[in-house]
């Protein structure tokens, strides 16, 4: 028979991947079958693969992907952002936060069931190679039971190798992104000792990626992902998660052949606890370490249908969904949710949009004052900077569009900015005593790359407030 509310609560009291005595319980999950783990692998080898490719891709020879924190360097799908496009950088991330706060507060965490880089690597990847190896869940477990015989030492010492050499992969990759793949050329044909920063780089994330997934694996998801966290706050009882229909599984009870059946659906077989991947059951409802694979509905839809019962049992619905049998509904939390992330990324598009591909930068030199030429006109000394963030080499120039008066650089002046380069020079702004007005008499300089002006900049020219002085 059904459970007592306090008695269904007591799972709470602890986890599944820490024993009574405060030790790490090893999970051992069953191999999942079935149509949303088929549809989960193409997922995750499609994703895969984008994800080993991007770094070979490239845009007019240039990575189509490049996250250079190092430099402060990035390219995105073939553009280039500096520094100084931080503010669009920051926008970004804030409009990515308010899309996983809608995506989480709709689809609960479907993301790290099918997205997450964690997930698929573990799922997809590593967890695989063991199966191969090791075989399903009762082998894996009676392997790792066992004394150190010659089988045990192959079988361990194979899949640790192979789990070296992947977390190796992963780690090249994971740095190409970083210093692209040119770069992690020749990191190899260099040598190590030519590349000493590159290299250590390389040792740190292939440790930590052999650790991760060899021996922190789910508790990766558990302890240290602030996703799971977060979802407490989001999910409401309209968020769509792998859910149990208590409604019709309980009570639960096992099934014999010829017994007239006085229980719910849920023959207590235990199969969705089995293929879980932090060891949780779903039946207690909602919990902080599902992360939404979805293994549970396959094994419940399997079993179902081995005893002639409809399936989905176990499935994406919501709380709500379940306890009245609505379907899903927009809540005013969603809307306005929706309302946010569309006017940050509308704010995101135009500013992106607006972009130029040279952005520059005149200030007057501090500290100096005003001169009076002998001719009636007065200069301002100024310091320009140019910024290319093209992946070409560009000639520039200045011209004052307003108001009249003319420019005279020191030194050789501008001519030139090299590709995703930078260059500066200083340069005096003369104007005529009779067009200054005020002491700050605004002026707008031009920066032009052949006949087409790139940048337009305003700044000020200091001068006497009377013309007549």
């Amino acid at each position: 028979m059904k459970e007592s509310a306090i008695e269904n609560e007591s799972f709470r009291d602890s986890i599944s991947t820490i024993s009574k005595e405060g030790k790490r319980a090893w999970i051992y999950p069953k191999k999942p079958v079935g149509k949303l783990y088929r549809a989960r692998t193409i997922v995750g080898w499609i994703l895969l693969t984008m994800l080993f490719s991007w770094p070979f891709i490239k845009v007019n020879g240039h990575p189509i992907m490049l996250l250079n924190i190092i430099e402060r360097k990035f390219i995105i799908m073939g553009v280039a952002f500096w520094p100084q496009d931080f503010f669009l950088f920051v926008l970004a991330m804030m409009t990515f936060v308010v899309f996983i706060i809608l995506f989480t507060v709709i689809f609960g965490r479907v993301w790290c069931g099918w997205a997450c880089p964690q997930t698929i690597f573990m799922e997809m990847v590593f967890r695989k190679i063991e199966y191969l190896i090791e075989g399903d869940y009762q082998h894996q477990k009676r392997l790792t039971n066992s004394s150190w015989t010659s089988e045990k030492i192959v079988k361990k010492g194979i899949k640790h190798f192979i789990f070296f050499l992947i977390a190796f992969c992963i780690a090249n990759i994971f740095l190409a992104y970083i210093i692209s793949i040119d770069q992690l050329k020749l990191l190899v044909t260099d040598g190590p000792g030519a590349h000493m920063a590159g290299f250590s780089a390389l040792v740190i994330f292939t440790t930590v990626f052999y650790l991760v997934y060899a021996r922190f694996r789910e508790q990766a998801c558990i302890v240290v992902c602030p996703y799971g966290r977060l979802q407490g706050v989001l999910l409401d009882k309209n968020s769509i998660v792998i859910t149990y229909d208590y409604k019709r599984g309980e009570p639960r009870g096992a099934m014999h052949k010829g017994e007239k059946r006085e229980f719910g659906d849920c023959i207590d077989c235990h199969q969705c606890v089995q293929v879980c991947p932090t060891g949780i059951d779903i039946r207690n409802g909602t919990q902080l370490e599902c992360v939404n694979c979805s293994a549970c509905v396959d094994a419940c839809d399997s079993i179902m249908q081995r005893i002639g019962f409809q399936k989905r049992l176990i499935r994406y619905d919501s709380e709500e969904g379940v306890a009245t049998k609505t379907k899903f509904k927009i809540t005013t939390r969603i809307i306005a949710y929706s309302v946010v992330l569309f006017l940050l990324l509308t704010t995101f598009i135009t500013l992106l949009a607006l972009r130029t591909d040279v952005e520059a930068t005149i200030l007057r030199t501090p500290g100096m004052m005003y001169q009076k030429l002998g001719d009636g006109k007065v200069s301002n000394l100024y310091v320009v900077q140019v910024i290319n963030k093209t992946f070409s080499k560009i000639p520039v120039e200045l011209r004052l569009k307003q108001p009249a008066g003319e420019i005279k650089y020191v030194g050789n002046g501008l001519k030139e900015v090299s590709e995703q380069g930078l260059t500066e020079s200083e340069f005096f702004l003369i104007l005529s005593q009779h067009d200054i007005h005020k002491l700050k008499t605004p002026v707008i300089i031009e920066v032009l790359s052949g006949n087409k002006v790139v940048s337009e900049v305003k700044t000020n020219f200091l001068g006497p407030n009377d013309a007549g002085d």
